[in-house]
């Protein structure tokens, strides 16, 4: 079983940075396509980025310039830097993980992600 954790979030200033983490555990990391997704009070869940087992990304047209996804396949770990934050980007954030094989579909709790003044 597939296993997604997630840290990094919190309360920042706008115009601040954060850096999500996630760790996977189970199953072959290197199968997976990797991403982060929000959902905000009322709204629903959207994707934010994605990062391709050969490690094509694709971002949000929200986040574009701003936020930037990266997985490190020894640590079996994917990271969301958070730059520029907005009050929009307020929400909490998963962790996805796609197996490309199976098409199996994993979510990690969510973390919150706060930015307010």
């Amino acid at each position: 079983q597939v296993q997604l954790v997630e840290s990094g979030g919190g309360l920042v200033r706008p115009g601040g940075s954060l850096r999500l983490s996630c760790a996977a555990s189970g199953g072959i990391f290197s199968h997976f396509r990797m991403g982060w997704y929000r959902q905000a009070p009322g709204k629903q869940r959207g994707l934010v980025a994605a990062v391709s087992r050969t490690g094509n990304i694709n971002y949000s047209e929200a986040v574009k310039g701003r936020f930037t996804i990266s997985r490190d396949d020894n640590k079996t770990t994917v990271y969301l830097q958070m730059n520029s934050l907005k009050a929009e980007d307020t929400a909490v954030y998963y962790c996805n993980a796609l197996e490309i094989f199976n098409l199996d579909n994993y979510w990690g709790q969510g973390t919150q992600v706060t930015v307010s003044s």
